[in-house]
């Protein structure tokens, strides 16, 4: 029997969108330029007592990236809003004065929407990030920061997950106003195209017949993690789990032995020491490792205008590999099984 040949790469929806990323991220940084000043300078001028996140999904993801990036950047605490304490349980949350940034690609799910409006009436500032620019999301915000991604019909979100995580940097280089941060962005969509050419084809064929994935990230890189965990579970049908380098010794390293596949992303800056670390002992016990590192990895990285710019690149390099690896284990990555585009919780 001659076996089945695998549809090319190029043919599907999720390939040719997250090839886009790059010249999305160019638009959203000119179209949002006015806009992100304008809040940065209130922000500094009315700093916020702290950060809220909500999200859900790849979105929630972009949020984890947020975190970090506010916190080491800019020293504000940043903290996961769980949308079902304000949809489900309907608890009031002492939030004046809060920034509460709302991330979403449809922006109408409604937990999201309720847990927004709960924001806006206990006094927060409220920031959406949104693809769709008329949704009801951006109607009740205070200020919307479009993600520009344009449609985007693969269920597997790709090119918005990165412009997500492009406006939350626009908005946190914007708030320090300083040149580090400030000089990266404008060098960003070459580095997304870069990372785009990355040849990551010994991770593809080396997970066609795998079960189990653990995916290791740290601080602003865990964001990378857990995205890539996602991708792998709907589009390839592969279980995967995303840690930090760190927290991933504290109980699941004990699955770790011959054979186990280790997805290791190690961020170029002072958590990446320890990734590659942990990575080398589970090669110590035989496991299935790759490492994506700027020098000296298995898989290459682009070079990052800087450390915070390096979770999009790993990601938009990820993204092609996975397409790949989907068509090659017989999953169509822009049709997952029982997911929907938007999906509307409460």
């Amino acid at each position: 029997m001659t076996p089945a040949v695998s549809p090319a790469p190029e043919s599907t929806l999720m390939f040719n969108e997250a090839a886009q990323a790059a010249d999305v991220v160019a638009a959203q940084f000119a179209r949002n330029a006015g806009t992100v000043a304008a809040l940065a300078t209130d922000l500094r001028a009315n700093p916020p007592p702290f950060v809220a996140t909500c999200a859900r999904g790849s979105s929630d993801h972009a949020a984890t990236y947020a975190k970090y990036l506010f916190e080491t950047q800019l020293g504000f605490v940043t903290a996961s809003a769980s949308p079902s304490v304000g949809s489900v349980y309907e608890a009031k949350q002492k939030l004046a004065n809060a920034l509460y940034i709302v991330i979403s690609q449809s922006g109408k799910s409604p937990d999201l929407l309720r847990n927004a409006e709960a924001a806006r009436e206990a006094g927060a500032r409220v920031v959406a990030l949104v693809n769709v620019e008329d949704s009801p999301l951006a109607q009740l915000a205070d200020t919307v920061l479009p993600l520009c991604a344009g449609p985007e019909r693969s269920v597997a979100a790709t090119k918005s997950y990165l412009a997500s995580l492009a406006a939350i940097l626009q908005l946190a280089a914007h708030w320090k106003n300083e040149a580090p941060l400030l000089d990266a962005l404008p060098a960003l969509p070459d580095a997304l195209r870069s990372a785009w050419q990355c040849d990551w084809s010994s991770l593809t064929e080396g997970l066609v017949d795998a079960h189990n994935l653990f995916v290791l990230g740290r601080g602003l890189g865990l964001a990378a993690a857990q995205e890539a965990a996602l991708k792998f579970k709907e589009t390839c049908g592969l279980h995967a789990e995303a840690y930090s380098s760190a927290e991933v010794k504290h109980g699941p390293m004990a699955l770790v032995g011959p054979g186990f596949p280790v997805l290791a992303f190690a961020q170029p800056d002072e958590t990446g020491a320890g990734t590659l670390a942990a990575a080398q002992e589970f090669r110590g016990r035989d496991a299935q490792v790759w490492v994506a590192a700027e020098q000296g990895g298995d898989l290459p990285l682009a070079h990052s205008p800087h450390p915070a710019c390096a979770p999009l690149l790993t990601i938009q390099s990820y993204y092609r590999a996975i397409n790949a690896l989907a068509l090659l284990r017989g999953y169509n990555p822009d049709v997952p099984p029982h997911l929907n585009k938007v999906t509307e919780t409460v």
